[in-house]
């Protein structure tokens, strides 16, 4: 098999199971784990895959952004147990701000329905969700509505989140990497996220394994500003510690 053929199989093997085994691999695939290693490199070379001792998972280009309907089919049993885990970090909060996207819904679905509950959204879904529960007090951030996200976003949603101090942000993001931080494609979206940091006394990140390593565009946070992240056991334990450096609670699901 060529390089590149090979190369391309293994990239499509990444995003469908999300991380691999050089060994498991290189049976697979009937060539040596050195050769695996290689291919492995000239991937992580062009930012297709982000590599840790003894496998490779993939990462998201700069560009990609999936919608929000196909969120809702992508690793949902992955994202409802991250939401589950993080809802418990709840503590005596009485304001929380809910970030955009499918795994912030899901965690909007498990506070507790009981108590009372100020919650700050740019996200519809989330703001319609929640609102019909009478100990819940909802504010929906204005301005543009992404068609992609269905999500208010630029200045006049960042301006009114100004006004605010909040007890708890959850937060998602396109990527996160001890690098570069907290990324996103969108420099609107970006504004929204950086005022919720600002403006909440706690940070939580929520996301998938597959978002570490990945970088976006525009930064809008730093991983040092996070109290606590919430992802799944598909980020490695060996990778998990090294986040451990900037923050202090990291905990797989």
């Amino acid at each position: 098999m060529h390089a590149d053929v090979r190369q391309n199989a293994i990239l499509e093997r990444l995003r469908a199971d999300g991380r691999l085994d050089v060994s498991k691999l290189s049976v697979d695939m009937a060539v040596s784990p050195e050769t695996v290693r290689r291919d492995l490199r000239v991937l992580e070379q062009h930012g297709l895959v982000r590599r840790v001792h003894g496998g490779a998972y993939p990462v998201e280009s700069p560009a990609f952004e999936t919608t929000l309907s196909s969120r809702t089919t992508e690793n949902v049993e992955e994202k409802r147990r991250i939401a589950v885990a993080a809802a418990e970090l709840l503590g005596d909060a009485e304001t929380v701000f809910l970030d955009e996207g499918w795994t912030p819904k899901l965690l909007a679905e498990e506070l507790p329905a009981s108590r009372r509950l100020t919650i700050l959204t740019a996200a519809l879904p989330t703001a319609a969700a929640l609102s019909d529960n009478p100990h819940h007090t909802v504010i929906l951030l204005g301005g543009r509505v992404r068609g992609r996200t269905l999500a208010t976003v630029d200045h006049w949603a960042a301006s009114m989140l100004a006004g605010f101090v909040v007890d708890l942000a959850f937060l998602g993001a396109n990527g996160i990497s001890r690098e570069h931080g907290l990324t996103t494609p969108d420099p609107a979206v970006a504004t929204v996220k950086a005022q919720a940091i600002k403006s909440s006394r706690r940070r939580i990140f929520v996301g998938t394994h597959r978002k570490f390593g990945a970088s976006s565009f525009c930064r809008f946070g730093d991983v040092r500003e996070m109290d606590a992240i919430v992802t799944d056991k598909g980020l490695p334990s060996t990778e998990a510690r090294r986040y451990m450096v900037h923050c202090p609670h990291v905990m797989r699901v």
